[in-house]
């Protein structure tokens, strides 16, 4: 994503109160008095954009989180109602945070995440063969990691153990002066069967059909992204029960429209 350069040139000095550049602002629409506005409410960007940023993986770069955060303000200054009576920073605070988990959901940090914890488990390993003088077990492991077993099981099965083949490899002999390598027969795991992408974009789109922000988040990060309920409360900043709450209803839901549309089919059928 873009960095956000807020301001081309620097805006002559206004020392009035923000409720009177807010009056003006809506009146106007200037983007001077815009920019105004976001410099004087950029740290509550800053707050939120290191919230979040502190219960991720190092690797995601808080300058992205920031420029989401920058958007989502902009974006807010855009819609706010003065006549409603809230206070602008209670209605900011929970945007902002939507953009910047958008671009969470964006961003290609999952495999990171992964690599992650694949230190994690390594650290802790070569701690324990020092202590014990012999391989730990995978239950000293989990234990040592203070995560249950489940969580352990996914981590290795996601940092499964890649071996190193040479392309130029001879796999077999033929007949003719050509040998087969291994290139010729290595299938590409990252070809996609173009009907299949489609049907699955179909059926996400379908199942999030209705649901909040925060819902749809839970169910892209948990069946498309194949985060645990403990992941997704990090980066939703939510605990793991009300995730799996959460997740429970949004089920109870989906499974209630799915009866009432096969009702509603069955009663096509009959006429």
């Amino acid at each position: 994503m873009a960095k956000v350069k807020m301001i081309e040139t620097p805006a002559p000095p206004d020392d009035r109160p923000i409720s009177e550049i807010w009056v003006e602002y809506k009146r106007t629409g200037t983007e001077q008095l815009r920019n105004r506005l976001m410099e004087n409410y950029l740290s509550l960007v800053k707050y939120n954009a290191e919230r979040i940023h502190a219960k991720l993986p190092e690797e995601v770069d808080i300058e992205d989180l920031m420029s989401a955060g920058i958007f989502g303000l902009m974006d807010t200054i855009d819609a706010f109602d003065m006549e409603r009576g809230i206070k602008f920073e209670t209605y900011c605070a929970p945007r902002i945070r939507g953009a910047i988990l958008d671009e969470l959901r964006s961003m290609d940090w999952v495999p990171r995440l992964v690599r992650s914890r694949t230190s994690q488990v390594e650290t802790a390993k070569k701690s324990l063969e020092m202590q014990l003088g012999r391989k730990p077990t995978d239950e000293e492991l989990y234990k040592k990691m203070k995560i249950s077993k489940d969580e352990f099981s996914k981590i290795r099965k996601d940092a499964g153990a890649v071996g190193v083949v040479s392309l130029s490899r001879k796999w077999f002999e033929t007949d003719s002066n050509k040998d087969v390598r291994e290139i010729d027969v290595l299938e590409d795991p990252k070809q996609v069967n173009p009907v299949s992408s489609v049907q699955r974009r179909d059926l996400k789109d379908m199942i999030t059909k209705g649901l909040s922000r925060a819902e749809r988040l839970i169910v892209i990060l948990y069946y498309y992204e194949e985060m645990t309920m403990k992941e997704i409360g990090v980066t939703l900043d939510l605990s793991e029960s009300r995730v799996s709450q959460m997740h429970s209803s949004i089920l109870a839901r989906l499974k209630a429209q799915l009866q009432h549309r096969t009702k509603e089919l069955q009663e096509e059928s009959r006429k």
